[in-house]
C-alpha cells in the first residue's frame, strides 16, 4: 500500500468529477483539475471567489439560503444525495449539473465549510427533455 502525505493531494486532483470546497463564508479553498474542464475557471481564478463564481443570478438566494442553514445546523437537507442543478460557466453558458454535497466539520463537530462533487450531465438532461418533449407532443397528436 502506497501512503505518503501527497496521497490527498494525488486523489483530489486526479479524480474525474469536479472537487470544490467553500470554507464557511462560502470562498472557494480547493477547486480540482475537474472543476477547471467543467466550469472553465483555473485555479489561479477560482481559489478565494465567492461560489456566486459558478452559481447562475436566479439560484444565488436560494443556494445561501441552504448554505447558511446548513452551516448552522451542521447537517445538510438533501443528506448527500445527489442533486441536478444549474452551474455557470466561465464563458456565460448555463450547464446542468449533478451535485452532491458534503459538510467538512473540524475534530469537535463544528462545521467548517462545505464539499462538492460535480459532474456535467447537460447533454443527458437536454436529450431527456427532448425525449420527453417529443412523447408529449405524439401523444397529444394521437389524442
Amino acid at each position: 500500500m502506497h501512503e505518503s502525505p501527497q496521497l490527498a493531494e494525488w486523489i483530489i486532483e486526479q479524480t474525474t468529477d469536479a472537487l470544490i470546497y467553500a470554507d464557511r463564508a462560502g470562498d472557494i479553498q480547493r477547486w480540482n483539475a475537474a472543476a477547471t474542464a467543467l466550469f472553465g475557471f483555473p485555479a489561479s481564478e477560482a481559489l478565494g471567489q465567492n461560489l456566486d463564481l459558478i452559481i447562475p443570478e436566479h439560484l444565488r438566494a436560494a443556494h445561501w439560503a441552504g448554505f447558511e442553514a446548513a452551516m448552522e445546523r451542521g447537517r445538510l437537507k438533501l443528506g448527500g444525495r445527489p442533486t441536478l442543478t444549474r452551474g455557470l460557466h466561465k464563458d456565460g453558458r448555463k450547464l446542468y449539473v449533478e451535485m452532491t454535497f458534503a459538510l467538512v466539520c473540524d475534530s469537535a463537530g463544528e462545521a467548517v465549510g462545505a464539499v462538492a462533487m460535480a459532474r456535467d450531465v447537460t447533454e443527458r438532461t437536454e436529450r431527456e427533455r427532448a425525449a420527453r418533449k417529443a412523447a408529449q407532443g405524439g401523444a397529444s397528436a394521437q389524442v
